[in-house]
């Protein structure tokens, strides 16, 4: 592997390469084709799912060069007088391109006299410029900006798109995911791109082994180890709450993400429970868990013999999850939560 970071490295060159941002892209594609371009956009979504990579790609499709290319960053560059000398540079005409294009990242930084300076450039552009704002935090973007943009949404990366991206770069740096390896990286990256192909180089940095296996995931990137996860939901299904308690706690004396423990038992109650209801799709599961996992669930499914792995079970570890961010001591969700799922009071 070489020094350059794999989300640079790896980053799409064309639009054919974006993953889950059809809707956007069929829309620029045609208005190129069409020669409909707008004058403003403002592209709006979580980091890490493509914004700037998508605005750069569009720059390309329209034949700008890298001369008439101007990316600037709000957040260090949000003054009045920022915005005031690049009013100064629209005015001049692109120096080898139709275009000119300014991409304004996290624009929702602006201050407020900026965005008065801003709005007089938008309510009227010259021919030649296109604006490309990109924000996550599209309540902070005044209306007036927002009603003079064409606003775009992106999505947050699928787990299959993010699974079928770390199969392929791991593949091409020389290296094999092991059996739930691209799921579970798929849920520490959380929806974005640039932070999987992060974590996954971590992980590849740092293996021992051309093979990667869920358990050096888990020991390199710190996330929740199995047997904790697979000791909570065993403690559901066998009504064990002293088990459950102890899981939790150990947990805590690890300062593990919370959060993150309780989405890894919810995705794997939900594999238990699809094994209860619909034993069939268990080759479909194969890729997202490891042959232990399997065989640990289908296990406790048998002995769960009086329906603690059901849907309702699940809807209170949704509820928990819902309100875990609220909760000043970490673990007090999965306590109640296990405490209503297995009392019977």
């Amino acid at each position: 592997m070489d020094n350059l970071a794999l989300y640079r490295k790896y980053r799409p060159k064309n639009f054919k390469e974006v993953f889950g941002q059809d809707h956007i892209i069929d829309v620029l594609e045609s208005s190129i084709k069409n020669e409909k371009v707008s004058h403003a956009y403002l592209f709006v979504g979580t980091r890490g799912t493509g914004k700037t990579t998508v605005a750069r790609i569009f720059a390309d499709m329209l034949k700008v060069s890298p001369n008439d290319l101007y990316e600037i960053d709000a957040a260090s560059n949000r003054g009045i007088d920022d915005i005031r000398e690049l009013r100064d540079g629209v005015r001049v005409l692109p120096f080898d391109s139709k275009y000119k294009i300014y991409i304004i990242d996290e624009v929702h930084m602006l201050s407020k006299d900026a965005w008065g300076a801003l709005l007089k450039t938008l309510e009227e552009p010259p021919k030649h410029v296109i604006f490309v704002l990109a924000t996550t935090e599209l309540h902070k973007v005044p209306d007036t900006i927002i009603s003079r943009c064409q606003v775009f949404t992106f999505k947050k990366a699928s787990n299959i798109a993010l699974k079928k991206i770390f199969e392929n770069v791991s593949k091409k740096e020389g290296f094999e995911l092991g059996a739930g390896v691209s799921e579970l990286l798929s849920i520490l990256a959380d929806g974005s791109f640039r932070d999987g192909l992060g974590v996954l180089q971590k992980v590849l940095n740092f293996s021992k082994n051309k093979k990667i296996t869920t358990e050096e995931v888990e020991d390199i990137t710190g996330a929740p180890k199995t047997k904790l996860v697979n000791d909570f939901i065993s403690a559901i299904a066998h009504e064990d709450i002293e088990l459950g308690m102890s899981t939790v706690e150990k947990a805590g004396e690890i300062n593990l993400d919370m959060k993150l423990f309780l989405k890894l038992i919810i995705l794997k109650f939900r594999m238990a429970i699809i094994l209860r209801y619909a034993p069939k799709l268990e080759d479909e599961m194969m890729g997202d868990l490891s042959e232990n996992d399997i065989t640990f669930l289908k296990e406790l499914v048998k002995e769960d013999k009086k329906g603690m792995l059901r849907s309702k079970a699940l809807s209170v570890l949704l509820e928990a999850y819902a309100n875990i961010d609220n909760a000043f001591i970490g673990g007090l969700p999965l306590e109640l939560a296990l405490i209503e799922i297995v009392s019977k009071e």
